[in-house]
């Protein structure tokens, strides 16, 4: 989502070439870099300097490596039930969704933490789970 490592070398110095072509592949959140160049942002704030957008922009959302909310329940379905699944990924009303069918579908606890939330996890013991 270019917010950090390498690739944003790669933009500083990709950007502000119009013979240059920038192809963001997959989903890109609100917020970050990634978003605001295939929404059309003009220029990119990285390193403290401002990069001027110059090279095209072209947007492939549907190419990702992360599973839909159906896959997700589908990988679910194969493992143990849990005394509690955790959802901290995805847009804002995401988490929510999926965790109404978790607990529909599966009949399992899920839990959407709130932002800065901390959860203590325990793994199961040699003779089950925790007491």
């Amino acid at each position: 989502m270019a917010t950090g490592g390498r690739v944003l070398h790669h933009l500083r110095r990709l950007l502000p070439d119009p013979r240059n072509a920038v192809v963001g592949v997959g989903f890109a959140a609100a917020g970050t870099r990634a978003r605001d160049l295939v929404d059309g942002a003009r220029v990119l704030k990285m390193f403290g300097e401002y990069v001027p957008v110059r090279a095209e922009v072209t947007d492939v959302p549907h190419f990702s490596a992360h599973a839909d909310a159906g896959q997700v329940i589908g990988w679910l379905r194969g493992a143990p039930a849990h005394r509690t699944t955790y959802l901290v990924h995805g847009e804002p009303a995401a988490p929510g969704a999926l965790r109404d069918r978790i607990d529909h579908e599966l009949g399992w606890t899920a839990v959407v933490p709130r932002s800065g939330e901390a959860v203590l996890v325990r793994r199961p013991g040699p003779f089950g789970p925790p007491v």
